[in-house]
């Protein structure tokens, strides 16, 4: 069936399977014995960060005000008979801004009854839901940008993206990425973050919920695209956060390592750096963050040298991979496409 619009001619059926579950979809989830089937998530995503990070109410209603000390006061050696001028020291605010991440499951109810069981249909898909709004989730607190996608918030790389200082006197972030050699486009990071609420944390608003939220809202009345009213169930989904990095120092991001040279690259010599260059690993929970295919080149250098850096600990009655005692975790959400750092 046709419909006009526009002036364009647009299949209707491609219009109601964009967003809406047909009885081709619902044959493609029972089992033979006309049971809602366990679907095997092939898209699903390791992204452990998301088991690490920390949660604090903002400050305010959009986000956390975090200050910043940026200068210490003067002292000095004083003698006998004479005086020492005060100081006073010098702070900023800085504002970090919660997104809010949504999205609706909406089926036709003659569709969900089918199989007798409507509440497994839609856990079903619901499921579904629950993943892309993890992976997006996991994308945008590494690369989320404002300046790209204002309804996001700034994730890390935005805030890890430069080699050398604004100021040439005056440490900032650029202090804490490290140049692992690599050029072109076809480059992924590894990162040291120190999770605790003096150094990285995430945010959700002040009075709001923490996590992500799922409300169902039960038999509703929904719309097909030319107006025509059918009943259905709808579930929301919502997740309003953010992320603050208080101290820059709590995070290192190993940049620019080029994925088509990794047998070139020193990627135990760079981590043994970053490790380093953290200013403090006690004041909360240090993690190592990267892909699949970083990793295993990790594990193979490791393998070849003999090198004693990597182990497996017991962290929380779990078996981890750790450096150097630090817990090493996979986040798919970091690709391999990352444009070098210049």
């Amino acid at each position: 069936m046709m419909i006009l619009r526009s002036g364009r001619m647009i299949d209707k059926m491609a219009i109601l399977g964009a967003g809406a579950m047909t009885l081709a979809d619902w044959a493609k989830r029972m089992d033979p014995n006309g049971k809602v089937d366990k679907i095997v998530e092939i898209l699903s995503q390791q992204n452990e960060v998301l088991d690490d990070m920390l949660w604090v109410q903002g400050n305010l209603p959009t986000g956390h005000k975090t200050t910043v000390r940026t200068g210490l006061p003067t002292v000095a050696w004083r003698m006998l008979n004479y005086g020492v001028k005060p100081g006073k020291s010098h702070t900023k605010q800085i504002t970090d801004t919660c997104g809010m991440l949504e999205s609706y499951c909406e089926i036709d109810k003659k569709l969900a009854d089918l199989n007798g069981n409507s509440s497994a249909f839609l856990l079903s898909e619901s499921w579904a839901y629950l993943e892309a709004m993890n992976q997006e989730m996991a994308k945008t607190m590494f690369y989320g940008d404002t300046n790209l996608f204002p309804a996001k918030y700034i994730g890390l790389t935005p805030r890890y993206s430069r080699l050398t200082r604004e100021v040439a006197d005056q440490e900032d972030s650029s202090d804490y990425v490290i140049n692992a050699g690599g050029t072109g486009s076809k480059c992924t990071s590894l990162w040291v973050v120190v999770w605790g609420d003096i150094g990285v944390h995430g945010i959700f608003p002040k009075g709001s919920k923490a996590g992500l939220q799922q409300e169902n809202k039960g038999q509703v009345t929904l719309e097909d695209p030319d107006g025509g009213r059918y009943e259905g169930y709808r579930v929301h989904f919502s997740w309003d956060c953010g992320l603050t990095v208080r101290d820059y120092r709590q995070v290192v991001r190993i940049a620019n390592i080029d994925t088509s040279k990794l047998n070139d690259m020193d990627l135990v010599g760079n981590l043994v750096e970053a490790l380093e260059k953290v200013q403090n690993l006690k004041a909360g929970k240090p993690v190592i963050y990267g892909n699949k295919t970083v990793l295993t080149a990790l594990r193979q250098q490791i393998r070849k040298s003999n090198n004693v850096h990597l182990s497996l600990d017991e962290v929380g009655g779990k078996r981890v991979l750790t450096f150097d005692g630090v817990p090493v975790r996979r986040v798919d959400a970091i690709h391999n496409q990352e444009a070098a750092v210049a």
